[in-house]
């Protein structure tokens, strides 16, 4: 049986990564080649802020210890997971689109194949201003962001960079080349 990619969009806090998934879930409205993930976070559900499902850290973790989650990683203070419900989205067919750490790209490549990987990226100057006008963290969990920015993305033949340093219309539209690119590439595998 053929399984269809999990494509996991990575990188830098600010690079917008949320608004060209969620313009690129606008453009394939009814496309079922792909599926839109929501992630469960242990962050409460704020207005203007990405779509997931919330959970307390406890029932989080009941729920990761139990293998509810296909992928799961801590980072900034709270969990996130990816739950395990998406293989069956796989197995019929759509690639799954979901947003992860890096961290966790390794164990993707190993575990879920086939995987394709949306690196997302902006200049410094654009992250700093897309932090900071977002007003979520404060000044100092800002520096450590960018400071995380300039660590080494994922390589390889199965990744795709998007810079995403102009409109919005443009960053989708190079988003939606590479996820096509993404899952056509699995496809051939």
């Amino acid at each position: 049986m053929t399984v269809a990619p999990l494509i996991l969009v990575v990188g830098p806090s600010g690079a917008g990564k949320d608004s060209l998934m969620n313009g690129a879930k606008r453009r394939l409205t009814g496309d079922r080649r792909f599926h839109f993930a929501r992630r469960t976070v242990t962050r409460p559900v704020l207005a203007g802020a990405e779509d997931h499902a919330s959970l307390p850290r406890e029932r989080f973790e009941q729920i990761e210890a139990a293998g509810g989650f296909l992928l799961s990683w801590r980072a900034h203070g709270l969990a996130y997971g990816v739950p395990t419900a998406l293989d069956a989205v796989r197995r019929d067919g759509s690639a799954v689109v979901v947003n992860v750490s890096r961290a966790v790209v390794d164990e993707a490549r190993a575990r879920l194949r086939p995987v394709g990987v949306l690196v997302v990226t902006a200049p410094a100057p654009v992250l700093a201003a897309r932090l900071a006008a977002r007003g979520r963290e404060r000044a100092d969990d800002i520096d450590h962001r960018l400071k995380r920015a300039a660590d080494p993305m994922p390589t390889g033949p199965d990744v795709r960079v998007v810079v995403n340093d102009a409109s919005l219309k443009q960053g989708v539209d190079a988003f939606l080349a590479g996820l096509r690119d993404l899952a056509e590439a699995a496809v051939a595998v």
